[in-house]
């Protein structure tokens, strides 16, 4: 192996702006390495270890700056609640896994780690809690909001800017943990994704450590970034169904769509079965009907309808069964019919903080969803095409379905044949007709008999 030995140009230059100089360089910074002439790498210059020591703490130092870990230092592992608050059974189950992946990462960070999932449900938490756990184990780790990230590339065309762009592009593409949070929240314009597909690029080919966390749905994200971020032997996709954890209290469990917080006292304890106030027929009618609302809560399979006039209490047995399924940690989507086409409407705005694909896939999605009110919705196109679309995806999954309606199947399937077509298969939906008139309390008043007058 050829000695090395020191650049005397580079030297004395050194030598003069320091005190305390490397043994090895003298305080040079640089080597050439002792070859004779002709060979490649004579009289090149070399960085001594101390130089790379030195580069690699500016390195550091600049990845630092750079990330935004200041005000995150608090979210690690110990501070996640990964029971949720509030939560259900299947949604606290989902946050543990969550977590214990996110841990499992940051102990050996192979691979990307994609954190999918709504505002406040806690990925941003995991993402930071992954990189301070890198840092305290001395590792670099660059934390970057994807907004503030192209904002700092595009503050180096600045004349100002004390970072050239290609230091701070390369700084960014080849730290060796990047972490991108909200990804999907930036300016869609061509520039801002070309940057962020050459930096996602890059990091595939070279199979960088990644974790990336989004709210949208994939296939709301730019196609040549899907494509990375669904590759199935680099990248792991983690999508956490707990909601925002800033709505703690009663009910926070629940969607916003949901309108079940407003039906707590409808349960099967509080249901009266009319018994001092219904002839014979009309009672024995609503036990039935009672019967089977309290079977299908003990067992949701398939679909069930129930249908009456106003204030039979169809309204209050599905509630009883969403109520029933909650308090033994299910979850239960109640939604009135009109108010679902209202929020799905209300995503178009521009104002909007949720998108209409992630409004409508929570709900043709629901692990048990209660329809109520079927029926009396604006019948345009529209609505009718939704509607169809939320029937047709149910039907096919056979996911859990409640429906209330105040028309008869028969009055139903010919006002809306496509959507009847799906509850009149009866291998998959059981339908019953409540025929108690509307409960007003108490005891129903019974007609006056007309006396004829003797004589």
């Amino acid at each position: 192996m050829p000695s090395i030995s020191n650049t005397k140009e580079v030297q004395s230059s050194k030598l003069k702006a320091q005190s305390a100089v490397c043994p090895i360089c003298k305080g040079a910074g640089y080597l050439v390495k002792d070859v004779p002439f002709g060979h490649p790498d004579f009289g090149q210059l070399y960085p001594c270890q101390c130089k790379i020591e030195e580069l690699e703490a500016r390195r550091l130092s600049d990845l630092q700056d750079l990330s935004q870990l200041g005000e995150l230092s608090r979210m690690t592992f110990q501070s996640f609640k990964p029971e949720g608050i509030g939560l259900n059974t299947q949604k606290r189950e989902n946050l543990r896994r969550a977590c214990e992946r996110a841990t499992h990462f940051a102990q050996e960070s192979v691979g990307w780690l994609v954190l999918k999932g709504g505002y406040g449900c806690g990925k941003t938490h995991l993402a930071a809690a992954i990189a301070n756990h890198r840092i305290a184990d001395g590792q670099p780790v660059l934390f970057v909001v994807v907004p503030d990230l192209l904002d700092h590339l595009r503050a180096t065309y600045a004349p100002t800017s004390q970072v050239s762009y290609d230091e701070r592009f390369e700084q960014v593409r080849a730290a060796p943990l990047l972490i991108l949070d909200d990804l999907g929240t930036q300016s869609s314009t061509p520039w801002a994704q070309e940057k962020l597909y050459q930096i996602l690029n890059y990091r595939y080919n070279a199979r960088l450590p990644t974790v990336i966390t989004t709210n949208r749905e994939l296939e709301e994200i730019d196609l040549r970034l899907r494509s990375r971020l669904v590759d199935p032997d680099l990248a792991e996709i983690v999508t956490i169904l707990a909601p925002d954890f800033r709505r703690s209290g009663v009910g926070q469990d629940q969607s916003e769509l949901s309108s079940l917080s407003l039906h707590g006292d409808k349960t099967f304890q509080t249901f009266d079965l009319r018994a001092h106030e219904l002839p014979r027929g009309e009672h024995e009618n609503l036990k039935r009907a009672f019967a089977i609302a309290k079977g299908y809560a003990e067992s949701p399979v398939d679909w069930l309808v129930f249908t009456g006039p106003y204030g039979c209490g169809k309204t209050h047995l599905a509630a009883a069964i969403a109520n029933y399924r909650q308090d033994r940690g299910y979850s239960a989507l109640f939604v009135v019919v009109p108010d679902l086409l209202d929020h799905l409407r209300a995503t178009f705005s521009p104002q909007s903080l949720v998108s209409y694909d992630q409004r409508f896939e929570e709900v043709r999605n629901a692990s048990l969803l209660i329809l109520d009110d079927l029926g009396t919705q604006s019948s345009t196109k529209w609505a009718q095409e939704k509607l169809f679309q939320l029937f047709n995806h149910r039907y096919n999954a056979r996911l859990p379905t409640v429906i209330t309606m105040q028309e008869s199947v028969e009055e139903f399937e010919k006002t809306n044949p496509r959507l009847s077509s799906r509850i009149l298969d009866f291998s998959r939906c059981t339908i019953f007709a409540i025929i108690a008139p509307s409960y007003r309390g108490g005891v129903r008043p019974q007609k006056r008999r007309s006396h004829r007058r003797k004589g």
